[in-house]
């Protein structure tokens, strides 16, 4: 098959393609490795004015190790060097991992980490990887630069918070948390994903949680795999480390050491700070004092129950039906 007509563009700098972009409102594709977009010209499922080319923008290229012990990589830099990059294997071990599961060699050496995380395909490697790494993603328009967590980019299928005039020109990646790890299973090498986990950091001890997804935002539930899935992302960083964190070792420490008062709003006092210390949380007032009730009645109910109990089981239990009632009333 052949794409239908349209007026090519290549832009020689991030100015001209933001230009280029205003200039055609919501009618103009932009083209960096091609390796989605091309296939959906040829079959006619993207219908572009024009396609402006980015391949000529040299602020888009190049992995920068940042003073932080992070990496600000930009938006063209191909999944080959992502891959084999010396500083990517050692400050973002999981994202040169992630990229080496990209497709085949052909695609890793046209393939950009921009097109992949702006496409967001569900079963691509890439944005789950960046999501795991708390990454931040820096986008440019008509109106200015804007730096979107990678947790809050990604809002479905196909869709994220890119808007049609921007241009994602950069990935900041945060230094490394020790533990990490990426499983994939697909039919054969290359093939799209089946099933694929990205985590990063240790699962108790990591602060960055994006509490932004569950608490300020509309969780979507689309459908039961994005249920389960969203379920499952609450079920590792909400549930399993306020448990093992916070009830496991906080609460049953100051529990046996001084009463059960002091030790429940201790330990339930810090696992809210936790989610207020996230960049990613939004700054409204309704966001704040919804994760400040929920977390806090959720926390003092888990001890409650650890202290009944003698046990974590029913305050895990009591949190998982939390957020399996939150992400069904929220959709």
């Amino acid at each position: 098959m052949k794409p239908a007509p349209f007026r090519y563009a290549r832009a020689g700098s991030l100015a001209e393609a933001t230009a280029l972009l205003a200039a055609e409102p919501g009618e103009a594709k932009l083209l960096a490795g091609g390796q989605s977009l091309v296939p959906l010209l040829n079959m006619r499922l993207a219908r572009p004015a024009v396609l402006v080319d980015l391949n000529g923008v040299r602020e888009l290229r190049g992995i920068t190790p940042s003073p932080d012990g992070g990496l600000r990589i930009g938006a063209l830099t191909r999944h080959t060097e992502l891959a084999t990059s010396a500083a990517v294997r050692e400050r973002a071990p999981l994202l040169a991992e992630a990229a080496r599961h990209v497709g085949h060699a052909a695609i890793r050496n046209r393939g950009t980490l921009g097109g992949s995380v702006a496409h967001a395909d569900p079963a691509a490697e890439l944005p789950a990887a960046l999501v795991a790494l708390d990454a931040r993603l820096r986008v440019t328009g008509p109106r200015g630069a804007r730096v979107i967590a990678a947790a809050l980019f990604f809002r479905g299928l196909l869709a994220t918070a890119l808007e049609t005039d921007e241009i994602l020109t950069e990935v900041l990646v945060p230094a490394a948390e020790p533990g990490w790890g990426f499983v994939e299973i697909a039919r054969r090498p290359g093939d799209f994903a089946l099933a694929g986990v990205a985590a990063g950091g240790f699962l108790g001890a990591h602060v960055l949680i994006t509490a932004a997804l569950t608490f300020g935002h509309r969780a979507y539930t689309g459908s039961l795999a994005a249920y389960g899935a969203a379920l499952a992302y609450d079920l590792g960083a909400n549930v399993l480390s306020a448990e093992w964190l916070f009830r496991g070792a906080i609460f049953s420490w100051g529990w046996r050491r001084f009463s059960f008062w002091p030790a429940a709003l201790v330990s339930t006092a810090l696992a809210v700070l936790r989610y207020l210390l996230d960049p990613a949380l939004p700054a409204a007032v309704e966001a704040r004092a919804g994760a400040i009730f929920y977390l806090g009645l959720v926390g003092l109910v888990g001890c409650a129950l650890r202290a009944w109990s003698g046990s974590l089981l029913p305050g895990y239990l009591a949190g998982l039906a939390f957020f399996a009632a939150y992400r069904v009333l929220a959709s």
